[in-house]
């Protein structure tokens, strides 16, 4: 049975607890994988980043980084490198760290933003750094090879407290969520130098908590205050589907939401690069896996529910991420103050 472009199913695939990672004191906010995925860093409101890697079978706590914030950490970003992790804070700075001298250390803070800062992310190139704020801004950061950073715009297009920020897989383009339940695009005019927003996406009915793009970078998932996912197609100009592209731009649909299956706020979205997963972090506690189905028509798809698991954690899941090298293995944290790695099987 389908509704809304998902088909309800019985329960496929299977999400094994592969190790619990005990370090923060205070809820986790988010997790992300090192681009090799060899390492993970977590952070929360215990104002701390913990990282992570493997010794042996086990994962084991590598560092604890706990002078770069006053106040609590919200989320985390490797650079595209991996020589770079950036960190946004509620104490309204981001900080940068990097490993030269064989130890963590914090090497730049990046300051400007009125209140807290909600998300960090860097561009594929490693140029480029955004940022957004409860101040309702996005600010864009150019990357010197000195190691360097230089506000090279702040976008006002946001009207309320916006909570993400993710870049194209593949260009410097920037998407951001907000809790005026909108998403908008963002890319820099070449003849003006400046950044502009290049599109506005309206569906949700409440706050945007998160984005992520596919592997390709035409597709958008995003998840609500309003229990929905929601997955977004771009067209392009002269696209054989005769959809209108305004000003020969590129033009971003709603083809697909997902909902009657999350009962609280979806938090986060995690689409693996790899396998082509969904992975959801939801206040009712739940980690949920959706996949597209094999005759999914790409302007109308529909997505089967592989994997419900109930009772990921014992309060609110903040974040989830697959990892980008290793099939099949996810990363959560949760209020629970816990990281749990997990391995998805067919």
């Amino acid at each position: 049975m389908y509704w809304n472009g998902v088909l309800f199913s019985g329960a496929m695939g299977k999400l094994n607890l592969v190790q619990t990672l005990l370090g923060h004191a205070g809820r986790v906010w988010d997790i992300c994988w090192h681009p090799q995925g060899n390492t993970l860093a977590s952070c929360g409101e215990d104002k701390t980043i913990c990282i992570w890697g493997r010794e042996g079978s086990k994962w084991v706590s590598k560092a604890v980084l706990t002078d770069g914030h006053q106040r609590t950490i919200r989320e985390v970003a490797w650079s595209p490198c991996g020589n770079y992790l950036a960190s946004a804070s509620f104490d309204a700075t981001t900080a940068i760290w990097d490993k030269k001298s064989g130890q963590f250390e914090c090497n730049a803070t990046l300051e400007g933003h009125e209140n807290e800062v909600k998300s960090v992310a860097w561009a594929k190139s490693g140029h480029l750094l955004a940022t957004c704020s409860r101040d309702k801004s996005v600010w864009v950061w150019e990357v010197a090879d000195d190691d360097e950073y230089e506000c090279a715009a702040v976008l006002n297009a946001h009207t309320q407290d916006v909570k993400k920020v993710v870049w194209h897989p593949h260009l410097d383009i920037l998407a951001s969520a907000s809790y005026d339940n909108t998403i908008k695009l963002f890319r820099e005019d070449e003849a003006d130098n400046d950044w502009t927003c290049m599109a506005t996406l309206n569906s949700h009915e409440s706050t945007v908590w998160s984005l992520a793009f596919d592997s390709t970078g035409t597709r958008i998932a995003s998840c609500s205050d309003d229990c929905t996912v929601k997955i977004w197609q771009q067209y392009l100009p002269g696209n054989s589907e005769g959809i209108v592209t305004p000003d020969n731009e590129p033009v971003w649909k709603c083809v697909c939401t997902l909902s009657g299956y999350h009962s609280r706020t979806v938090y986060d979205v995690s689409w693996c690069h790899n396998t082509g997963l969904i992975a959801t972090a939801c206040g009712d506690d739940i980690i949920r896996i959706f996949k597209e189905t094999e005759d999914s028509d790409p302007n109308q798809p529909t997505f089967v529910l592989y994997h419900t698991c109930h009772k990921a954690h014992m309060q609110d899941v903040n974040s989830v991420m697959w990892n980008p090298s290793v099939q099949g293995l996810l990363a959560s944290a949760s209020d629970d103050a816990e990281v749990k790695l997990w391995q998805f099987t067919d």
